[in-house]
């Protein structure tokens, strides 16, 4: 299924050309058709990701093993219509594509696991998608506090939940590397890295007005307002990210073609 997808190069992460509307056709249309032994893996890369993905090496290796890899970036966008010729139609801002999913597994029968945050947020974030999506199942939630040796009871509580899509929030690098760790052990649908996505939704995170994500800036406004958290990582990551996106964003080489076919 996910080879099938058209991908091009964008900061030197392989990334799909896709839109939202096609993330949520391969996650609860497409997925009927397909038997899969382990969940399958949808990452989302960012200007953030992009950094550390230069630098930390066990991050970059858990993000190329993501089944699919979509651009939750204006910038990744913007940069692949300038400098490759079939790009990214569209940004898929995980928070949308939260929603997106949600809405139309209310008509699939999809079911959600909510895992990462606080207890509060997550518990927040639940019920607030229950008043939003009435026929939405959320079959479980967990906060994303746990060691080393709980970590098989968290997938066992996944397990037990019999849930299709769960949402990891833990935030980059954790969220990739525990999908990547655990993908043989939980038998969902999809496991989605999701960040700080339970925050936006229960407003305790303010997402930046509509012409700021349309024009890539929404990362200065979160630099604005969360200072302490952000300040220093955008300052550092971002020159790095432009970097990438300028000197490693091309098109693919389509399989079984060389490069002077």
């Amino acid at each position: 299924m996910a080879a099938e997808i058209h991908r091009v190069t964008i900061g030197g992460v392989s990334t799909a050309c896709v839109s939202r509307n096609d993330l949520v056709d391969l996650m609860l249309v497409d997925s009927k058709s397909h038997n899969v032994a382990r969940p399958r893996l949808l990452f989302d890369i960012n200007g953030h990701g992009l950094a550390m993905s230069l630098f930390d090496k066990k991050y970059r290796e858990d993000l190329n093993a993501a089944d699919i890899i979509h651009a939750d970036g204006q910038p990744l966008v913007t940069a692949s219509k300038i400098l490759t010729k079939s790009p990214v139609p569209e940004r898929s801002a995980t928070t949308d594509l939260f929603h997106d999913v949600a809405e139309a597994a209310q008509r699939s029968g999809k079911t959600f696991f909510l895992f990462g945050g606080s207890q509060e947020i997550v518990t927040a974030c639940a019920q607030k998608m229950q008043r939003l999506y009435p026929s939405l199942v959320i079959v479980g939630m967990r906060n994303g506090y746990f060691s080393a040796t709980e970590e098989a009871d968290v997938c066992n509580e996944i397990n037990a939940s019999g849930a299709d899509i769960v949402w990891v929030g833990l935030g980059k690098p954790k969220e990739q590397a525990f999908c990547v760790r655990n993908r043989e052990r939980i038998s969902a649908e999809w496991l989605v890295t999701c960040g700080g996505c339970f925050n936006y939704v229960t407003g305790s995170y303010a997402r930046a007005p509509v012409w700021m994500q349309r024009t890539g800036t929404e990362w200065m406004h979160r630099m604005i307002t969360q200072p302490r958290k952000l300040l220093w990582r955008y300052l550092s990551t971002t020159p790095i990210a432009l970097f990438l996106l300028l000197a490693r964003t091309g098109d693919q080489i389509k399989p079984g073609r060389t490069a002077g076919a």
